[in-house]
């Protein structure tokens, strides 16, 4: 038990090193042994530290204020607008475990990268999604993540996720840290209020937190079903011994399926929908909404060209 408590005491102390900060002095990008920092913004950070932290390899979050002019900003300084921070959460990780891109991928699963005039309630430029690189490796992979991510077009808009090269980072008060743990009613009713979660149902599906998947699989699934070779229908023959009489009659002879009584019309798994007959992918549930018909409904096939 000795031990076991000495070596709790040692780590306390490793997270203390990593984050604490002196009245006078600023935060720089500390490379302690093998965990690296990232500084991210995504909107009020109570909720991207808490979102942050549940990855796996992230040694501690921190919620705090970046970009700005401004010595020591207070929040009330930070929340008037005139100091040009941006609330941000800077986080600890350890790189053998999570890599750079996937902290990016969790975050921006998280947020709405679209909006860069603030986040859900909170209003201002204060709140704007930004992600600060530390180095030129981690502004390349972000460059390079963000444009896949916008081609991908799961948020419907362009992404506004600014980048911007890492100065400094400000400690915010303590009452801010670890808020969503500290004080779990207030949080939960914030986080409720602001329409952040119902937002991120409506991108990702009411079940994102149950079956979660990646916006690296969905860029790697696109492309994967891009690169398929073209598919071929075929002989009539063997179309009508492989159907049953409906989807022979659905496919084959322009029929249609009753409202709210087929197989997919209230479908919500992550997947690809294919041609019965060929096999041909014709639409992702990322581009799937509810139109309240009664039948699975897209907002844009695959292929554009189809």
């Amino acid at each position: 038990m000795k031990v076991r408590g000495f070596l709790f005491g040692a780590f306390a102390i490793l997270l203390v090193s990593l984050f604490a900060i002196a009245d006078d002095t600023e935060t720089t990008n500390r490379v302690d042994g093998k965990y690296e920092l990232a500084t991210l913004a995504g909107g009020c950070f109570w909720c991207t530290e808490s979102d942050l932290e549940k990855v796996n390899g992230v040694l501690d979050v921190v919620s705090g204020y970046a970009g700005g002019t401004v010595e020591k900003p207070t929040y009330k300084q930070v929340s008037s607008g005139k100091t040009g921070h941006i609330e941000v959460i800077q986080v600890a990780y350890n790189p053998s475990i999570v890599t750079y891109e996937q902290l990016l991928d969790q975050l921006l699963r998280h947020i709405d990268p679209t909006d860069d005039q603030g986040s859900f309630v909170d209003r201002g430029r204060h709140y704007r999604p930004a992600i600060f690189y530390h180095n030129d490796d981690q502004k390349q992979v972000a460059q390079r993540f963000l444009q896949e991510v916008d081609e991908l077009g799961v948020f419907k808009k362009p992404l506004k996720v600014e980048l911007i090269q890492y100065t400094t980072f400000w400690l915010a008060e303590d009452y801010h840290q670890d808020y969503y743990k500290r004080n779990k009613v207030r949080y939960n009713y914030y986080r409720y209020a602001s329409g952040r979660d119902q937002y991120l149902d409506k991108i990702f599906g009411e079940d994102r937190e149950d079956n979660p998947i990646t916006l690296r699989q969905m860029i790697d699934e696109k492309k994967r079903v891009q690169s398929v070779k073209p598919y071929s229908k075929p002989p009539q023959g063997e179309i009508k011994d492989m159907l049953t009489e409906l989807q022979y009659y659905v496919t084959q002879e322009d029929g249609t399926e009753r409202a709210f009584d087929n197989q997919y019309w209230d479908n919500k798994r992550d997947g690809i929908y294919v041609d019965i007959v060929s096999g041909e992918p014709l639409f992702s549930s990322t581009d799937k909404y509810k139109s309240g018909t009664g039948w699975p409904s897209f907002t844009k096939p695959i292929n554009s060209a189809t």
